[in-house]
């Protein structure tokens, strides 16, 4: 099964909790705090790997996580970091946020994606040993690691891609000049999902997608038009398949009129794109076929009968070689959202205020605010990050509810 269409989520690892522990040997004494850290959790990542065909692996297990990072232990003993997780996917994989945004299109083989940061482990408290706190009985907790739904599209990275009508010869053409074995019967619509198909002819080689065939509001959607048009988007060049058989009901003038209008209302970027023009089945009707070729000047090819193939593997060998030397492939486009510096506060629906930033949010995630000295550290923080200030200026009044990540309090001016 060819799936080009999925959602994942990702969750990477958790962070360590840092300890809480004191030297206790027999001869030191008034032993100093020891407590190691504890271990950061393991990422996320998508890479492209040749390897992987379609999207089929995440669409009844779509859930990928990664390791979370060990706590930490006495006697300086940090906790071991958590194990990244790579998820490999097909070449061409588009990931977006579940509004449609895009965040990274990994285009060609190796590319990778940070797709869920590990959470910092904690530290322990042997890190907050000063002259003013000699015996600090707090640590740190782990930071939890981030965890995000995604939605997944796969857009084929092939080199030719075969377009046409349903039942004008695409996919017997594709099993002819490769080693793809698609369906193939005499009726519309035999292929539902792509094929790909690498060809060696000499010296050359290069990739084919065999499409499923458009039908006319293929650019608006119908016909399931545009899950098969994407699949057209990356190709370095196109060969239309005219149908010359008469059953096909359409004149291959119009066949060609056609499928050059829905692929220019989809992107008009593919009207530009190097291609070629063929009509295809000349079997079924050769006299037919070879009086068309005759007044049209257009070539004519038979999967079937192996008629004008070797002519055809060598044009688009060409324009292949032609196409990767004047227009290479993208590489590596991945969309960077830096994280707001500083802190910012928000007004929130009901009326309480949300402090935005992400020092200001871990100031109060890692650290045990059930414990006083843990609660008068991250207050210290909060002041030296500018929280009072930004409350201030936000116009908060006693009373008013504040949200730091998933602490809430009742702001006290002083």
């Amino acid at each position: 099964m060819f799936v080009d269409e999925c959602q994942i989520h990702v969750k990477a690892g958790d962070g360590g909790a840092g300890a809480v522990s004191f030297r206790r040997e027999a001869h030191v004494a008034q032993g100093g705090p020891d407590g190691g850290d504890g271990g950061r959790g393991g990422d996320v990542w998508l890479v492209a790997d040749h390897n992987v065909a379609s999207l089929l692996s995440f669409k009844d297990h779509p859930y990928r996580r990664a390791t979370s990072g060990a706590h930490g232990q006495g006697k300086g003993k940090h906790g071991r970091a958590g194990t990244d997780l790579v998820v490999a996917v097909a070449p061409g994989t588009v990931a977006r946020e579940l509004d449609g945004q895009v965040l990274a299109d990994l285009n060609e083989p190796g590319a990778r994606w940070l797709a869920a940061r590990g959470g910092q482990g904690g530290r322990g408290n042997a890190r907050f040993a000063s002259n003013r706190r000699r015996v600090p009985n707090f640590a740190e907790q782990g930071e939890l690691g981030q965890e995000q739904w995604y939605d997944l599209e796969l857009k084929l990275m092939a080199d030719v891609a075969l377009v046409g009508f349903p039942n004008s010869g695409k996919s017997t053409l594709i099993s002819r000049i490769s080693a793809a074995k698609p369906k193939i019967a005499n009726y519309p619509f035999t292929t539902l999902e792509p094929h790909l198909g690498v060809v060696r002819f000499d010296e050359h080689e290069f990739v084919a997608a065999d499409i499923p065939g458009l039908v006319e509001g293929a650019s608006d959607g119908r016909g399931l038009g545009h899950r098969f048009l994407r699949h057209i988007e990356r190709a370095r060049a196109l060969l239309v398949l005219l149908d010359l058989a008469a059953d096909s009901g359409r004149e291959p003038a119009a066949q060609e009129r056609a499928l050059l209008t829905e692929l220019e209302r989809y992107e008009p970027e593919l009207a530009e794109r190097p291609r070629l023009v063929v009509g295809s089945r000349a079997d079924v009707e050769p006299e037919a076929s070879e009086q068309w070729r005759l007044a049209t000047g257009l070539p004519t090819i038979s999967a079937v009968t192996g008629d004008g193939i070797p002519w055809l593997l060598g044009t688009l060998s060409r324009m292949v070689d032609e196409a990767r030397a004047s227009q290479p492939r993208p590489r590596r486009v991945v969309v960077h959202r830096p994280v707001p510096a500083g802190v910012a506060v928000e007004r929130a629906a009901d009326g309480s205020l949300v402090v935005r930033g992400r020092q200001a949010e871990r100031a109060v995630a890692l650290s045990d605010l059930t414990d006083p000295g843990a609660l008068a550290y991250a207050q210290e923080r909060l002041r030296r990050l500018g929280v009072d200030r930004a409350l201030a200026r936000a116009g908060a009044r006693q009373g008013d509810r504040v949200r730091i990540g998933h602490f809430e309090f009742d702001w006290e001016p002083d």
